[in-house]
């Protein structure tokens, strides 16, 4: 018993060996197929878990990734065919969105990890470490946050890390150091901080290291230099001090050396370039290096880019770069280079050789001498020359027009004088020309105006004389014109202002130009800047500058401009900086200038102003006002110490002792001749009377009142078609006409009715156009109860009045449709006609005095007439006086669209017409009334329309036009308009109706410029349509 006790944990043992090894044999194969099972379908899983942490795949480059197909297979996936495991993802642009996910870390054969230039966010997961065969890992251009993982010291295989262009932040881990296989990183473009870390220059096998666009400080370690086989070192924008390690210009592999924009300083080794024998990028540029520019750069020959550019303190002579066949960039600008001696441009004549130089700056050194004529030996591909801020003196050399492939020539900041060679008219590719602040004379040449690609121009601080050549409106993509400070003179040409593209600056300052500014000035824009002060310009300064909606700066000032502040400049909703000041502007400041939010600047001093001194805007603080040298201007903040503005109550008070004996004198004398008076009125009246009345009746013919009381069925209300301020219009057939007509019944017990009927047969007995309603015929009798009866009989016009089509749910009408854009054009154009005809065709002046919406009739082509002149006043001139026809009805208008003049006794006028014009252009293109019950508290229609032009037209537009607006181009909420056309149309349309209806009738457009400006727009419209 005890020897079987002994031996049976042996046999025990032997037993379960035996039984091991049988059930390998016969189930081995079985188990590695079920574990590889395991594996692809983990794979599996974490493909899927990898796609549905993508939020957003606007490529649909994912749409492969389905169990329809092996994923294997899928877009971007890499397997190893023994396996089929996954070795490669790869997804690099395709604009994904989303977060990488960590279940990326279970595709634990992965090699290649490759999503860069995608959106992926969030941090960088530290699973990612699992991955041990992982060798590349690129991340680069995403918008990975948090640190740089350090997990990764497990992935001791990997070569590249591309991390770059992400929003990275913290220090390169210590970790990383233990990567031995690592052959390149790049993590620039992050915010990475501190040191560059020592353990760098463990890194044997490092080829490339990109640190560039950080917040790296302190020194370039000295154990960068162990890295024997770098080819790019990359350090540029960061916040890196201290010299560069000697032995770093030893590192001979070295292809790219770049630093740029950091603050290290020191001078360069003489022999540097011996030793660095492959370079071909070295990039040094905005540090502090100093002392000359080694001549070894002779023997770099391979070098394609230098740039030493902004160090300020590098000096001496340039070099011979005659080797330096392959240089494409040099650039050596801000330096201070060069002895102001005629030996300092040597260098250029060696270039010559250099045919692949695409950029090539000398700018602001040391350099002077004059130009060799060598230059025209560079490259005639040659895109880019910079050389200004030298004291190159001379002429500029006629050989520099062979240059022909130069887009950009900077000259500026020298000594050249004499002409500019005429040669020059031969760079058709050039858009950049600077030769401001030189001794340059003659006169500015004609060939200007053919580079057509010229699209900034700088020919300031010279001493160009002559007129300013219209040729340059052939520069339609010019965008910055300089001429100030010549002696330019003559006026400035249209052509100039034509210039639609002019977009940053216009200044022609500090010249002798004269003339006006001429009104083509409304045409620029788009740009921001005018200056035009210190000439001799006189005239008004044009209302168009209204139109220059993108101005944010305008010097108008040291010149003879006179008239009155144009109210269009507070349409300029972004103007920052206004100076009108030393000329000759009268009347008030526009009260308006206080709504422009953004003003920080204006300069109103020694002019002739007069009035009120508004308190809002910029007016609220005097140090951004200057007022001076006008003794006519009261009130404002305290702070600018003018007189206080008198105060009317207060002055008629005065006035009230003198008032008091003045009309106890009139009672007296007026008891004296009041017989006298009374009879040269009734005479007057008798007068009047004859000459208004049969002459002007006899001249129409006429229809009995029997005719017209059968024609419209006893004047019955199913006939009638609308009543007016004297009576009623009924729809009827007479037999002496074969159309329907339309009757218009005076109500003769109505005060000023029967002169309401002389005065209309005055207005329409002479006039025919073809948008004025014709009279056919009146009537003059009595009716069958014995009563006077007037009637006059007009066309019938069978789509109604204009307001049945603006407001049929408060006429209860119903038109077919409602109006859109370019029947509303139409009918503004119909109306400015008939107005144009009235104001300045016709023998005697003719003033409507009551335009509005109900006086405008359609007839069935939709062709406007203006109708009811009931209230008109015939002016005719005599001897140079004008005589007013005037009936005795009290000329008001209408309320909402009678000027405001009117209602203070001011006599009618076309200045007066022109308001109702404007109110009616914006009753027809905000769909409001102007007695809308929207406008209380002093608001008005104008005003309603002024706060909103032309940035928010949305807010303001009628309804009805934004759908059928061509699928226009202003935005807002549901609504949308697309085509340009058809805002600018709006703009343009809205602009003319604001000027008409300005408070001040001085200001106002007259009918031949708003006819003149419909028909451009209208034929934009047309175009674009």
């Amino acid at each position: 018993m005890k020897s079987f006790s002994l031996l049976s944990p042996t046999l025990l043992y032997l037993h379960l060996l035996f039984m091991i090894t049988l059930n390998l044999m016969w189930f081995c194969p079985n188990k590695i197929r079920a574990v590889a099972a395991i594996g692809k379908q983990t794979d599996h899983l974490a493909l899927l878990k990898f796609k549905e942490s993508i939020t957003s795949d606007p490529y649909n480059t994912l749409e492969s990734w389905n169990s329809s197909i092996h994923f294997c297979k899928w877009h971007g996936i890499t397997c190893s065919p023994m396996h089929e495991r996954v070795t490669e993802l790869s997804l690099k642009r395709y604009q994904l969105h989303g977060s990488l996910s960590p279940h990326v870390c279970n595709l634990t054969f992965l090699e290649t990890l490759d999503i860069g230039d995608n959106n992926f966010f969030g941090e960088i997961p530290q699973e990612l470490g699992q991955l041990l065969h992982l060798q590349h890992l690129i991340l680069t251009n995403n918008s990975f946050v948090g640190e740089i993982p350090t997990n990764l010291t497990y992935c001791s295989n990997l070569k590249l890390l591309y991390l770059n262009g992400n929003h990275l932040n913290g220090k390169i881990p210590i970790e990383i150091g233990s990567l031995k296989k690592l052959q390149a990183i790049s993590v620039g473009n992050n915010h990475l901080t501190e040191g560059i870390p020592s353990f760098i220059g463990n890194l044997s096998c490092l080829t490339r290291l990109n640190l560039g666009e950080n917040n790296f400080s302190g020194k370039i370690p000295q154990e960068i230099c162990f890295l024997k086989h770098l080819t790019i070192l990359g350090v540029s924008e960061n916040n890196l001090s201290g010299k560069i390690p000697s032995c770093l210009y030893n590192i001979s592999s070295l292809i790219s050396l770049t630093v740029t924009q950091n603050h290290l300083h020191g001078s360069f080794p003489p022999n540097m370039f011996h030793t660095l024998p492959n370079i071909q990028i070295f990039a040094f540029a905005a540090n502090q290096f100093s002392g000359p520019i080694p001549t070894s750069i002779a023997n770099a020959s391979a070098l394609q880019i230098l740039d030493l550019g902004n160090n300020m303190n590098l000096v001496g002579q340039v070099p011979s770069l005659r080797n330096l066949q392959d240089l494409s960039f040099l650039s050596l600008e801000v330096n201070n280079l060069g002895n102001n001696s005629t030996m300092d441009l040597e260098f250029l004549k060696y270039l010559t050789n250099c045919s692949k130089l695409y950029v090539l700056s000398i700018s602001y050194n040391n350099f002077g001498g004059h130009l060799p004529n060598s230059i025209g030996n560079l490259s005639t591909e040659l895109p880019e020359l910079y050389m200004g801020g030298n004291m190159i003196s001379g002429k500029i050399p006629a050989e520099l027009g062979r240059l022909v492939g130069l887009i950009l020539l900077t000259m500026e900041s020298n000594c050249f004088e004499g002409i500019i060679p005429t040669n020059f008219g031969k760079f058709q590719k050039m858009q950049v020309l600077s030769l401001r602040e030189n001794k340059l004379s003659g006169g500015i040449p004609p060939f200007i105006g053919n580079l057509s690609q010229l699209y900034y121009l700088e020919l300031n601080h010279n001493m160009f004389q002559g007129s300013i050549p219209p040729s340059i409106g052939n520069c339609q993509n010019l965008q910055s014109l300089d001429l100030s400070h010549n002696k330019l003179r003559g006026t400035i040409p249209v052509e100039v202002l034509n210039l639609f593209s002019l977009s940053i600056l216009l200044n022609l300052s500090h010249n002798s130009l004269s003339g006006s500014l001429p009104r083509e000035v409304g045409m620029l824009k788009n740009i921001e800047a005018l200056d035009v002060s210190e000439n001799h310009l006189s005239g008004d300064i044009p209302r168009e500058i209204g139109e220059c909606t993108s101005l944010e700066y305008i010097h108008l000032q040291r010149n003879s401009f006179n008239g009155t502040i144009p109210s269009s400049l507070t349409f300029l909703k972004g103007l920052r900086y206004l100076d009108l000041s030393r000329n000759q502007l009268s009347g008030s400041i526009p009260d308006g200038m206080q709504n422009i939010s953004v003003l920080e600047y204006l300069n109103v001093s020694f002019n002739m102003l007069e009035g009120e001194v508004p308190t809002n805007g910029v007016f609220g603080n005097a140090t951004q006002i200057d007022l001076i040298g006008n003794k006519k201007l009261c009130g404002g903040i305290s702070h600018l110490h003018l007189p206080p503005c008198p105060i009317k109550g207060r002055k008629h008070a005065k006035q009230h002792k003198f008032r008091l004996i003045a009309v106890l004198v009139s009672v007296v004398s007026f008891i004296l001749i009041l017989s006298f008076i009374i009879t040269i009125y009734m005479m007057r009246k008798r007068n009047q009377k004859r000459s208004f009345d049969s002459p002007t009746i006899d001249q129409l013919a006429k229809v009995s009142y029997q005719e017209l009381h059968v024609g419209t069925d006893g004047f019955s209300n199913r006939n009638m078609i609308g009543s007016g301020s004297f009576g009623s219009v009924y729809k009827g057939n007479i037999v002496s006409e074969d159309n329907v007509v339309a009757v218009k019944v005076l109500n003769l017990q109505k005060k000023g009715a029967h002169k309401s009927f002389i005065v209309e047969c005055n207005a329409l007995k002479n006039i025919r156009h073809r948008n004025l309603v014709k009279v056919l015929t009146c009537c003059s009798s009595t009716n069958y109860k014995g009563q006077e009866f007037k009637a006059l009989v007009f066309e019938y016009m069978k789509n109604g009045s204009l307001e049945q089509w603006l407001h049929p749910e408060t006429l209860n009408a119903n038109p077919p449709t409602t109006l859109n854009l370019g029947h509303r054009l139409n009918i503004i154009i119909d109306v400015a006609s008939a107005l144009h005809y009235l104001h300045r065709e016709c023998e005697q002046l003719i003033l409507h005095c009551d335009l509005k919406p109900s006086n405008v009739l359609l007839d069935d082509d939709m062709v406007a007439h203006v109708s009811d002149f009931g209230i008109a006043r015939l002016v005719s001139t005599i001897s140079g006086t004008s005589n007013k026809n005037t009936s005795t009805i009290g000329v008001k208008g209408t309320v909402g669209y009678a000027p405001p003049e009117y209602g203070m006794g001011s006599e009618v006028s076309t200045c007066g017409d022109m308001y109702s014009f404007g109110i009616l252009m914006l009753e027809m293109l905000t769909g409001r009334r102007p007695t809308d019950e929207l406008f209380e508290d002093g608001q008005n229609l104008h005003n309603f329309v002024t706060i909103s032009f032309p940035d928010n037209l949305i807010k303001i537009l009628d309804p009805h036009l934004l759908p059928r607006a061509e699928e226009g181009a202003i935005e807002d909420g549901n609504h949308e308009i697309h085509i340009p056309t058809i805002e600018d149309c709006f703009v343009s349309l809205l602009r003319i109706a604001l000027l008409c209806s300005l408070e001040s009738p001085k200001e106002r457009m007259n009918i031949v410029d708003v006819t003149r400006e419909l028909t451009t727009i209208q034929k934009v419209f047309l175009a674009g349509s």
